[in-house]
């Protein structure tokens, strides 16, 4: 009974260690930004996998540390909260935000507890192909493993249609000297270094209680991992310090609306009169400061394009003055279907460019379950039908060249804006509503647009509905950031860039060499451990 009462106990305290662990990395992304804690928090859900007694601690620590970091990074969803306004009873609209708080957590355990599930398994053919003694050696072939596989697993889940919270985003936007490494490939190499060091923390701590490791020598162990945070640092503060080089004559000055009208009164004629209003007034008043192009937030006006052109206050404002205008509305696409669209308006009128956004948020914009939420989540679109994709090879065109365009939610996705990136666009053109959140979300995406600043090289204007709207630079300083729940008009300056970043011309190169590099580890093991096997059955 006691050894039983022992195990129970050492059960629920090491999960609530990785619970709060957890919570410690979910304090390291934006708005919180103790980025700080990411270097150790990780540290022990991976000290777990190795010691774990039984497969029921291996899924019950992955579990608590899953659900301490994406159940507190991604608790800004629950700010759908309340839905009133739009008919949801109270309580309804309760459940519907415990609901998507829940659905996009536990997505976020599964991708923990399947990398839990690879790490045990890596473990296990480790130990029986060297007879169970795990030397140096042996173990850093199980830390590299371990790093691959969770840089795949993420890498698998940013293929899903729901994904937003890699490790790497811990570090954004405040520490922008080891984000640099971004250019390279991506966000793996920055989630690898964060796996890397706490791995290393976790096995030379084992080590240690081990006997492996003399306390003479402890200390001089100990600090590999912050020997690795400091060149990683200083490498990254070299990489910002290159000089941007930018020609005049490639500056475009942007002018950015942010509407900042609430969603609960977005589609009433109270929030319509309000948008008309404020977007031509505001492209007005723009044009007047001396903008060359103009841009407005996601759904800017809930309108289909072919309802604004004509009489619209706001296309005849672009007539006369005759500066293009990006507009965020919506488009038709086939019988019954819809696009959620940035559309470019050139100075005659005439429509020169459309982005029909690709990666649409699951339950807000399409309904995987149609049969079940239909009915409820219908209600949150201003649209009649569905949202459609748009084609991920789509091409967008402007007077001053071609820009990469990511309407709201395909922040998330490096990919998308690579794909624009490799088709010629030079500069970044972010359109986001984030009004139906709280306020830590809109912190969250600009963070990640301040990534892809960095990856693609490229200059960033943000425009959103209530913020945070923003101009970013390639070495993702924002030079210019919105208040919250604010009307707001700026007039910045971003440039046309055609560099091509490591990232954009290779892609993730890191992943697939982890789990190169894992295999030929596995073999130095497997081929003298079958050659025993072989000589041994020749033996008998």
């Amino acid at each position: 009974m006691n050894r039983i009462g022992s195990y129970r106990e050492y059960w629920m305290y090491y999960g609530i260690l990785c619970l709060l662990a957890g919570i410690l990395m979910g304090f390291a992304t934006a708005p919180f930004s103790f980025s700080f804690t990411a270097w150790f928090a990780w540290m022990p859900l991976y000290g777990g996998m190795l010691f774990a007694p039984g497969w029921g601690c291996v899924l019950a620590w992955a579990i608590a540390w899953g659900l301490g970091y994406y159940g507190v990074a991604l608790f800004w969803i629950t700010g759908v909260h309340p839905l009133t306004w739009m008919g949801v009873p109270w309580l309804g609209s309760l459940a519907i935000a415990a609901f998507c708080w829940g659905a996009i957590t536990v997505w976020g355990i599964a991708l923990v507890v399947t990398w839990a599930i690879g790490v045990r398994f890596w473990q296990g053919e480790l130990l029986r192909l060297s007879g169970g003694k795990m030397g140096w050696s042996i173990r850093m072939v199980r830390l590299l493993g371990a790093i691959a596989l969770w840089c795949g697993v993420e890498s698998l889940w940013s293929m899903s249609p729901l994904w937003w919270s890699p490790l790497a985003y811990t570090q954004s936007p405040q520490n922008l000297w080891f984000l640099q490494w971004g250019q390279f490939t991506g966000p793996s190499l920055l989630t690898a270094s964060i796996v890397l060091v706490n791995g290393l923390w976790g096995e030379i701590l084992w080590a240690i209680k081990q006997g492996l490791i003399k306390s003479r020598s402890s200390f001089w162990v100990l600090s590999l991992p912050l020997v690795i945070i400091f060149l990683g640092h200083l490498g990254g503060y070299f990489l910002s310090q290159r000089p941007l080089a930018d020609s005049p004559s490639q500056a475009i000055k942007v002018g950015i609306i942010q509407g900042n009208i609430p969603n609960n009164i977005k589609l009433y004629p109270q929030g319509l009169a309000k948008a008309i209003a404020g977007y031509t007034q505001g492209y007005e008043s723009l044009v007047k400061q001396g903008a060359e192009l103009v841009l407005t937030p996601e759904g800017a006006l809930p309108y289909f394009w072919e309802d604004i052109v004509g009489q619209s206050p706001i296309y005849q404002a672009v007539l006369r003055a005759k500066i293009p205008l990006a507009l965020g509305a919506y488009g038709h696409q086939g019988n019954n279907n819809y696009t959620n669209s940035l559309f470019l308006v050139d100075g005659e009128g005439q429509l020169t460019g459309r982005y029909d956004k690709v990666k649409l948020v699951p339950l807000g914009e399409y309904i995987p379950l149609r049969a079940l939420l239909g009915r409820v989540v219908r209600r949150l679109s201003p649209l009649k039908g569905e949202l459609a994709p748009g084609d991920p090879q789509q091409f967008f065109s402007t007077p001053f060249g071609p820009a990469v365009v990511s309407i709201c939610y395909e922040s998330a996705f490096p990919e998308r804006f690579r794909e624009q990136l490799r088709q010629g666009g030079e500069f970044i053109l972010s359109s986001a509503n984030n009004a139906h959140y709280s306020e830590k979300m809109p912190a969250q995406h600009h963070a990640l647009d301040v990534m892809r600043a960095i990856e693609g090289d490229r200059w960033v204007a943000r425009a959103t509905n209530t913020g945070y709207s923003a101009i970013i630079s390639p070495r993702g300083e924002t030079l210019w950031l919105s208040s919250l729940n604010e009307y707001q008009l700026h007039l910045g300056t971003i440039y046309r860039r055609q560099t091509a970043t490591f990232y954009q011309l290779y892609g993730d190169l890191l992943t697939p060499l982890l789990l190169f590099l894992s295999g030929l580890g596995w073999l130095r093991l497997a081929i003298p451990y079958y050659f025993r096997q072989s000589r041994d059955f020749g033996d008998h």
